[in-house]
């Protein structure tokens, strides 16, 4: 007999379309956001302030970690379904939690966060400076209207250009390449971590979310914040701070070779790893 054909789902479509329009929306707050923070805030105090928004963006997927936790132990068919019509739990393989519940509260959440970003100012008096004089300012206005005429004009043509001097520049794509390298490392454990878990270790779905959360990502902040505080505390240069992340990123590579030690024994998969008899 031929094999029933089963319909495909298209709503994939509507999650990929989701996580762009999401992806457009918070690109924009780390380059500009730092901008922000450069333009008027303190040279000495800038490091602080990008410590604590990079903290903050640790913070988020800290309490994501959480949140998915909690909705891993609800069923995927939450509320259409009576909890004791289900007959699976949790450890179990064929279990499916409620993925799409955390994507709402965080949509609500995004949303309401947004709004504040309406009543920001486009200028700021730069921190530790007085307000110029209302006459001041209104004789500055017209000059700077045509100021920044001109360079969204320059800007256009000087595009192209100044993309190409930044990639030939060494220290700019050696800064790149390392970006990279440590955000792969990175998404490599928070993506295969949790299976590994639950393979070697019998946890569920939801504990190894949780536990992923709670013993990585508070590390991570602690090193941001006290990052940024201890480069405000002694006024660290450019120079010293490159030697700092140089030597701090070489003790982490060594101590990551530990974990080449630390292999657990292999689970018992009938079919796989012994036979069916």
């Amino acid at each position: 007999t031929e094999c029933e054909k089963e319909p495909g789902s298209l709503l994939w479509i509507f999650v990929m379309i989701g996580n762009i329009v999401r992806g457009m929306g918070e690109t924009p707050i780390m380059p500009l956001g730092i901008s922000y923070l450069e333009d008027f805030a303190k040279a000495e105090n800038s490091p602080f302030y990008l410590g604590c928004l990079h903290t903050a963006t640790v913070v988020g997927p800290f309490l994501g970690c959480l949140l998915a936790s909690f909705c891993a132990e609800l069923f995927v068919d939450l509320g259409s379904v009576d909890a004791e019509e289900i007959t699976i739990t949790v450890t179990d393989v064929r279990w499916v939690g409620a993925w799409w519940l955390g994507i709402l509260i965080c949509a609500s959440l995004n949303l309401l966060a947004a709004i504040p970003f309406w009543f920001l100012p486009k200028s700021l008096v730069k921190e530790g400076e007085t307000n110029e004089p209302e006459e001041a300012n209104e004789r500055s206005v017209a000059p700077l209207q045509e100021n920044d005429k001109n360079e969204d004009r320059q800007t256009m043509y000087d595009f192209i250009p100044f993309l190409r001097a930044l990639f030939r520049n060494p220290v700019y794509m050696l800064f790149i390449c390392i970006t990279v390298l440590q955000f792969s490392a990175f998404d490599g454990m928070i993506s295969f971590m949790p299976k590994y878990l639950e393979q070697q270790f019998g946890k569920s779905a939801s504990d190894a979310i949780f536990l992923i959360g709670v013993y990585n990502l508070p590390v991570i902040c602690v090193g941001y914040f006290f990052g940024g505080l201890f480069m405000k505390k002694f006024k660290i240069n450019i120079y010293q701070a490159a030697n700092i992340a140089f030597w701090v990123s070489l003790l982490e590579y060594l101590l990551y070779f530990g974990a080449y030690w630390t292999v657990c024994d292999t689970s018992l998969v009938a079919g796989l790893t012994v036979s069916y008899e």
